[in-house]
């Protein structure tokens, strides 16, 4: 089995599932997590200092426009993952797939965005070594987010 990369951060969520529990299994087959609390018809999954909320819906036309981000620590992991399940994903550059309620997903690698998390949630999580590219450093610095070169 291809080892699984590990959530560490959220962009953004609109997230509805035809079933908890089958969306709970489902996205575990791919990521690690853990599991904050339940209560009928929700979940919440944390993710070091934030957390996703999974709710079940009624029976709706999936929204090919609603979709949620999550960064990971290695996204090819993630590919791998996906492509090994037989999820349809492209080989290279973004990774983007659709779950099984029709919800659209977008997978980024912690390393190339501007998202950060302090030095102690990352250790806190097992992920410190995460360390940016120049290009998201670059695109912090132009928001005054991180610091100039010296």
């Amino acid at each position: 089995m291809t080892e699984k990369p590990r959530l560490i951060g959220i962009n953004h969520v609109a997230l509805e599932v035809g079933d908890v529990d089958e969306a709970l299994e489902w996205y575990g087959r791919f990521f690690e997590f853990e599991l904050r609390s339940r209560r009928p018809g929700a979940a919440f999954v944390d993710m070091g200092d934030q957390f996703i909320a999974l709710s079940s819906s009624g029976a709706h036309e999936p929204d090919r426009h609603r979709h949620f981000g999550l960064v990971v620590d290695d996204k090819e992991a993630a590919r791998r993952a996906l492509l090994d399940a037989g999820v349809p994903v492209q080989a290279s550059g973004g990774l983007d797939f659709h779950d099984p309620w029709g919800n659209s997903v977008q997978v980024v690698d912690y390393r190339e965005i501007q998202f950060t998390k302090a030095p102690e949630i990352l250790r806190g999580m097992g992920v410190a070594g995460l360390a940016k590219t120049p290009e998201a450093l670059e695109e912090l610095r132009r928001k005054s987010l991180a610091e100039r070169k010296r």
